[in-house]
């Protein structure tokens, strides 16, 4: 490969190449900054996948275990979350085998007792939060699942300046010694 004219070859691999100047550090680097990319081409997607994998089937199994019942609020909401803010209200609501229930749940303002609202409840009848549809839950477990892929790479990349933190440290300490074996050589004064 010809040199162009003001420019540099570049060497591919130039860490795994015989040379005299290559110390053990440099092949150690060169290993760590491979390892550090497989584990974020790797590790970063397969968490990724698991964790959006995890999301989604949980989502999942929330819309197929709650259930949207109608309930009769028992009290006023305050005209002061009328405004855009929801109230602490009591409702009522009969359960599936016949049974009343009743319980607190954010309402928003201004409804009058008597007024009827959906509420969702678990397989136990319990009070619990709407599940989120089909496009909230896809749009959140990829969320979650980029996250975990950072997360990955964020740890990877730490762990590699920690690492190249630790080398560095070593070559400048290697570089001393040498420095004290060759220094007293060059020690003669200009004048």
């Amino acid at each position: 490969m010809a040199m162009r004219a003001g420019g540099r070859r570049r060497k591919w691999l130039w860490r795994w190449r015989a040379n005299p100047l290559r110390r053990r550090d440099d092949v150690l680097e060169a290993w760590l900054v491979l390892a550090v990319w497989a584990l974020i081409a790797v590790g970063g997607t397969l968490a990724g996948m698991f964790t959006a994998r995890a999301a989604a089937d949980d989502f999942a199994q929330q819309r197929a275990e709650r259930t949207p019942v109608q309930a009769v609020l028992l009290t006023d909401s305050s005209r002061a979350a009328s405004k855009g803010y929801q109230a602490l209200v009591k409702v009522r609501w009969t359960q599936a085998d016949g049974s009343t229930r009743t319980d607190k749940t954010l309402v928003d303002g201004g409804r009058k007792a008597g007024s009827t609202i959906v509420i969702w409840t678990d397989p136990q009848g319990n009070l619990t939060t709407r599940p989120p549809s089909g496009t909230d839950a896809s749009v959140e477990a990829g969320c979650l699942g980029a996250g975990s892929a950072l997360a990955v790479t964020g740890l990877a990349f730490g762990g590699y300046g920690a690492a190249r933190w630790w080398l560095d440290r070593r070559r400048i300490d290697e570089w001393g010694r040498e420095w004290d074996l060759v220094g007293p050589r060059w020690g003669h004064k200009t004048g």
